[in-house]
């Protein structure tokens, strides 16, 4: 089973029924997203559908308001976590979003053999509480690019996560679990 499975097992399936989701939602305190978290893409025929699942993406970290760690991958022994640098990743995501069959890919080895060039020197986002969609909400601002994580909690450890990017109209959906067993190494 996958974590979106096992914390969704009726995920939405378009970004009408996403959001609508999303919407029925309650708010999250920004001490609630405190830890490390699983994270699974929630498909809706968004252009980034299946980009983090190719990567071999793990989850996110939230070490407190300033320390935090968008995108985190498993060490090669899968023993640890380590946090990737989100502008590199991101620089060529809308060129790779177009190349047919790329998404069907596992880019995991990939990744972690450029472990050394796109591993981040530090936390690469901060946690606030922003409004979205009329609702004030624990919100992920990275700190090098126009996107924000906003959060809705769907159960006692587990969070609804729409990605805002400038210059793309819907969101991207993506649920988290707390799984605070997995440590940065």
């Amino acid at each position: 089973m996958s974590v979106l499975t096992d914390v969704l097992p009726s995920a939405p399936t378009t970004t009408a029924d996403a959001l609508a989701l999303f919407d029925s939602l309650p708010a999250v305190e920004t001490e609630f997203m405190l830890g490390t978290w699983h994270g699974a893409e929630v498909p809706t025929g968004h252009p980034l559908d299946g980009m983090l699942e190719a990567s071999g993406w793990w989850g996110k970290q939230y070490t407190d308001s300033e320390t935090v760690h968008p995108l985190l991958f498993p060490t090669r022994d899968s023993s640890g976590l380590w946090p990737l640098n989100p502008l590199p990743a991101f620089a060529g995501l809308g060129i790779a979003t177009k190349i047919p069959g790329l998404k069907d890919r596992d880019l995991s080895g990939l990744i972690a053999a450029l472990r050394p060039v796109l591993a981040a020197r530090g936390p690469k986002a901060r946690l606030r509480t922003t409004r979205y969609r009329g609702v004030d909400t624990a919100t992920m601002i990275y700190d090098q690019l126009p996107i924000n994580d906003v959060f809705r909690r769907l159960g006692e450890e587990t969070v609804l996560g729409a990605m805002d990017l400038r210059g793309i109209r819907k969101p991207y959906f993506f649920v988290l679990h707390r799984d605070n067993s997995r440590r940065l190494g």
